[in-house]
């Protein structure tokens, strides 16, 4: 006879309700951080193709309307995709040649107006209220020159690795265009192949919970675009008429960073105070603070509840965690990448999670989410 284990029966009982509640959320939740743990490790190690794949789904919620309505007026798919890319690259290299051509331009202009600012900040050091001599400021220069030069190993070695880091950047471009292609042209049957693993009887769900996540990153992505189409020609217009150099470079900075939401366009902005500051002043920079200030309440209280809508409904609180929480994990790819991220989620989670067959019947309903789609056929197969 195999002798048994003792087991006192009073035993858990003796412990307090609270304590066995609290161990058993805490070994499930240690599991959930586990889980996420390692996901995101595999992500950081696989991090040289999943933000190439993530930077393509921005850009196909982005270019596949326009790529649809060709295609429901009869083009071809594909001539339809070669099209909307051509067009698209076509006019992001324009605008980048000007750009640059503008800014070669307006660079020895900007040397000469800030070469001007710093001789006139050092005549009021030492005419002004401060009274400092011209031998300590210029000992203070000559600390800065000697620490750079001090440090020009750490700075020789940074260009070397800037210059070492292009390849994998051109490569990650190429992988972008090429994601990018497929997803354009046949991202709905990539979607149905891949849902094909789970199994029948949730297949369907899966399916509309991507459809509904994608339709909050079109809607993102579109209100995004138009917001920072906004902040860069109001900022653009209200520097060129300051006569503030480089107007056009700093606009399209804006444009860049406006795509982070909350922090990008403040933050880009505020290169555009500075070259105001050394340029035309300080009062042309307080001007250049208010004018920021003035496009951000814009953007805050009209375009984004107007341009947003329900598609993409996260609260700022959200927004703000997950941008800090993107940057500190992934740097400015992560800070741009996490919003996206999360809207898609939210979406696709409630839909997962609903009780109410309803909500799975609106997300179906909202069928301009082009990269995915459900075959009825196919659901019903076992």
């Amino acid at each position: 006879m195999s002798a048994r284990p003792f087991v006192d029966p009073s035993a858990d009982e003796s412990v307090s309700p609270l304590v066995r509640k609290g161990a058993a959320w805490a070994w499930r939740l240690l599991v959930i951080f586990g889980a996420l743990f390692a996901a995101l490790w595999v992500v950081v190690q696989v991090e040289f193709i999943v933000v190439p794949v993530a930077l393509a789904t921005l850009a196909a919620a982005l270019l596949m309307p326009a790529v649809d309505f060709l295609d429901r007026r009869g083009a071809p798919r594909g001539g339809a995709v070669a099209l909307i890319l051509l067009g698209g690259l076509a006019l992001v290299g324009g605008m980048l040649s000007f750009v640059v051509s503008q800014f070669i331009e307006g660079t020895p202009g900007l040397v000469d107006q800030v070469t001007r600012s710093i001789d006139g900040l050092r005549r009021w050091l030492i005419d002004g209220p401060l009274g400092l001599s011209r031998e300590q400021i210029d000992n203070a220069g000559n600390s800065a020159i000697q620490a750079l030069r001090d440090n020009q190993e750490k700075v020789t070695s940074g260009a070397l690795s800037t210059a070492s880091t292009l390849t994998e950047i051109v490569t990650g471009a190429l992988l972008v265009l090429f994601t990018l292609i497929f997803l354009l042209h046949g991202g709905r049957n990539i979607f149905e192949f891949v849902t094909r693993i789970f199994p029948t009887g949730t297949r369907r769900r899966i399916r509309d919970a991507g459809r509904a996540g994608f339709h909050s990153l079109i809607g993102y992505v579109r209100a995004t675009f138009l917001v920072a189409l906004v902040d860069a020609l109001g900022i653009g217009v209200g520097l060129a008429i300051m006569g503030v150099p480089l107007a056009l470079p700093l606009a399209s900075l804006v444009f860049l960073g406006a795509f982070i939401p909350l922090v990008g366009a403040v933050v880009t902005g505020f290169l555009a105070v500075i070259v105001a500051l050394l340029t035309k002043g300080v009062i042309y920079a307080l001007i250049t603070l208010g004018l920021i200030l003035a496009v951000q309440q814009l953007e805050g209280h009209v375009l984004q509840p107007l341009v947003m809508g329900r598609a993409v409904s996260i609260h700022p609180l959200a927004v703000v965690l997950a941008i800090a929480g993107g940057g500190v994990l992934a740097g400015i790819i992560g800070a741009l990448l996490a919003v996206p991220v999360l809207a898609f989620l939210n979406s696709a989670i409630r839909v997962l999670v609903a009780d109410d067959p309803d909500a799975v019947t609106a997300a179906q309903e909202a069928d301009d989410g082009p990269v995915i789609s459900a075959e009825p056929d196919d659901v019903e197969q076992s």
